[in-house]
């Protein structure tokens, strides 16, 4: 044991190791193909992939990735700075321009990644005496948006309305506010209360952002979010995206009226200090975001097969919580009925996505399940028989 103290916290870190030993460690594992409804891994198996965030099914798309390589041939594989200096392209603002008018704003921002989006925009906007009130089931870059914000941090119970009353009525009115929330919530699969909370933050003064990371190319018109979803774009004042999820590349933006997009520009230094988005990302971005408009039934087959999904995992007796988008939840519970449950499926050639503490409560651990517009009927029957057999083997089902 080294005695640093920094290296005696990294020497007692064992769970991986332990996890290993035991044949049940469920994360790294290498994909050798295209991320699609089935994929390669490593030991050779081939496997039917429900892990994934490609909810529309893009990332393999044959325009998506000619998109990326003529851009690499027109730009080459990076900008060699920040948006600030010498990383603008001409796509950069084109993508900026198409983002804009997708989810219903005047102008919108790219940044490298989803994480840094929340990170620049809520450290930028807030400050020290402000007060960022936040769902307690909000996903971390959120969480760490606020941190870094060094405002101060209230939360309320996930997606409760009157606990969020209470919240707001608590602070002075002559602070600033700022209300953050998932529009789809990453592990719960459930959608913001949105018309009651814009209505308690039109009551209190509050400025509204939500993070759409899980709702572009799920919900709304053209897939373009929580606020188209429930006709409420023109009272949200700002609207987070990432491209990791439906626009089937990486990066995030941020959109909002003109003014508070230019202030961001030249103050917010996640984006002044990080090198753009690559050409190739920006490109494929632009591609799956036109698949998307012109494919509207990509969407109803998103639909279609969470339905058929969701209503088999309950039928079978599996608790989906909270769930009403393509992220299925299955509620296990105890962490070692979990890592064997996901072992047991991966060998059913089935991936699944183990989800522990502190992403969810003690004692409450979950398979994460994800669709995408691309599976079809048959690799779902054949997922929901394996559920079955191993949900019986492991007792999670009676």
């Amino acid at each position: 044991m080294r005695e640093k103290s920094i290296f005696q916290k990294i020497d007692a870190f064992t769970d991986s190791h332990e996890g290993k030993r035991m044949g049940l460690y469920p994360y790294f594992r290498q994909i050798i193909s295209a991320t699609d409804t089935e994929i390669s891994l490593k030991t050779g198996q081939r496997v039917l992939m429900l892990g994934s965030n490609s909810y529309m099914g893009l990332t393999n798309h044959p325009e998506v990735k000619e998109a990326a390589i003529k851009a690499i041939e027109k730009y080459g594989t990076g900008c060699a700075g920040s948006r600030f200096l010498n990383g603008t392209l001409d796509i950069h603002e084109e993508l900026e321009a198409e983002l804009a008018g997708w989810v219903g704003k005047d102008s919108a921002l790219l940044y490298s990644t989803g994480f840094q989006v929340n990170q620049g925009v809520m450290a930028t906007l807030m400050e020290r005496h402000g007060h960022i009130i936040l769902d307690s089931r909000n996903h971390a870059s959120i969480v760490d948006g606020a941190r870094l914000s060094m405002a101060n941090i209230a939360r309320y119970p996930h997606n409760d309305m009157d606990s969020l009353h209470k919240v707001l009525s608590r602070i002075p009115e002559n602070k600033s506010k700022l209300l953050v929330a998932d529009g789809v919530f990453s592990m719960e699969g459930d959608i913001v209360k949105l018309p009651e909370l814009v209505e308690l933050a039109e009551e209190f003064n509050v400025v509204v952002m939500i993070d759409d990371a899980h709702a572009l190319g799920v919900l709304g018109k053209d897939g373009s979010g929580t606020a188209s979803h429930f006709g409420l774009t023109d009272r949200v004042d700002l609207i987070m995206g990432t491209f990791s999820k439906s626009l089937a590349s990486v990066g995030g933006f941020i959109a909002s009226d003109g003014q508070t997009i230019e202030f961001l520009k030249h103050h917010s230094r996640a984006l002044i200090f990080s090198a753009s988005m690559p050409p190739a990302s920006v490109a494929s971005v632009l591609a799956a975001l036109r698949v998307i408009k012109r494919e509207p039934e990509r969407i109803d087959g998103l639909w279609k097969n969470t339905g058929m999904m969701r209503t088999g995992l309950k039928s079978l007796g599996f608790d989906t919580g909270l769930s009403e988008t393509p992220i299925i939840p299955v509620h296990v519970g105890q962490i070692m009925t979990l890592l064997a449950m996901c072992k047991k499926l991966e060998e059913e050639n089935i991936f699944v996505n183990p989800v522990i503490p502190p992403a969810v409560p003690p004692n409450d651990c979950l398979l994460r399940i994800s669709l995408m517009a691309t599976h079809t009927e048959s690799q779902i029957d054949f997922a929901l028989q394996k559920m079955e057999k191993v949900g019986r083997e492991l007792l999670v089902i009676s």
